[in-house]
């Protein structure tokens, strides 16, 4: 895969490799000229080698022809310009961002390795670095995929995010991300045809993920949910949709989001599962657990066991542990109430 720290591995690999070659060429070269040709000991030939290709300043052991003075100076000088090609390299991978970017992706890769119960997003447009954004800011856990050198680079400014340069639609770009211990993943890239493959291969590797999907084309959509995707978002739909209630309803849409999309302390509007809820509230009324809360909090609305919603349930309605609370209050409040519900 091309990652950064491939890239500086593979260049610096190759740099030492040719380095340690260079300095062998060197020696064998230098010990077997004084050996055969000066005629010195084997060892006396070895020694001349050493100080003359690390220029240490060191008189000559034994008297030298012309021929030996020749190849002594083009010794010196080959010695030196390798040890300056070496050195160059070296420095250039660390003035040039390289040994940075190697560093900064070894990290990231370290903390992807540590996920679990993550979210994963496909792409790094508009779409997804909005996603991005209120995912951070609700604390969840997330790593991006984008196989676009420039957008890699604009994700790189920002310490805190966790990415991968790949191709999603390749099994091992999304095993990278821990797809196999992620939560959700979030398919936001432009072209319908890529997210239906990135859908299709996340749902044969994860059954339980959570896909919602971006989708461009209206006749996508079937397509989206064959593949696997859970749900399907059509952002121009949605925004066509938003101009037009601000139109008929401003009120009514600046208040909504307000609610769920404002970062405010002051109130939300959460879901709240009832699969941990306590045995003495199971098959109960709502009524039931109404009476016994304090905590002031709205039950706005019910999911039915994953399928029906009940928009201001009956407080006759029988709650179960398949049922999904949808509560309106504030963060102390619902805190209260989740104790209550599971105590």
């Amino acid at each position: 895969m091309d990652q950064p720290y491939n890239k500086f591995q593979a260049a610096s690999n190759q740099t030492i490799r040719t380095g340690a070659m260079l300095l062998l060429l060197l020696l064998s070269t230098g010990t077997l000229f004084y050996w055969g040709h000066e005629q010195y000991p084997l060892i006396d030939a070895f020694f001349m080698t050493i100080i003359t290709i690390s220029t240490v300043g060191f008189g000559m052991i034994h008297p030298l022809s012309d021929v030996g003075k020749l190849f002594t100076s083009g010794l010196i000088m080959f010695s030196l310009g390798s040890l300056a090609w070496v050195g160059s390299n070296l420095a250039r991978f660390i003035f040039d961002g390289e040994l940075k970017n190697y560093l900064k992706t070894y990290r990231v890769d370290k903390k992807i390795m540590k996920l679990k119960d993550h979210t994963i997003i496909i792409g790094y447009g508009r779409n997804g670095e909005q996603a991005a954004m209120e995912l951070r800011d609700y604390g969840v856990d997330f790593v991006v995929i984008d196989k676009r050198e420039n957008v890699i680079s604009r994700i790189c400014e920002d310490e805190n995010l966790l990415y991968i340069r790949g191709d999603a639609t390749r099994e091992e770009v999304l095993l990278q991300a821990r797809i196999e211990h992620a939560k959700a993943l979030i398919a936001t890239t432009p072209n319908d045809a890529d997210n239906v493959f990135v859908v299709l291969t996340a749902r044969s590797m994860n059954p339980g993920l959570k896909i919602i999907s971006r989708a461009s084309e209206v006749e996508s959509i079937t397509k989206l949910r064959r593949a696997g995707a859970t749900n399907v978002i059509m952002p121009e739909r949605i925004g066509g949709q938003r101009m037009a209630k601000l139109v008929t309803q401003p009120d009514v849409v600046e208040f909504l989001e307000y609610i769920l999309l404002q970062k405010s302390n002051d109130v939300s509007l959460e879901e709240i599962s009832c699969t941990h809820m306590a045995s003495h509230f199971v098959n109960k009324a709502l009524k039931t657990l109404q009476s016994k809360d304090k905590s002031g909090i709205n039950i706005v609305g019910i999911k039915i066991s994953g399928a029906k919603y009940v928009f201001n349930p009956d407080p006759e309605l029988t709650l179960s542990r398949g049922d999904q609370l949808f509560v309106l209050g504030s963060p102390i409040q619902i805190k209260e109430f989740r104790n209550l519900l599971e105590n």
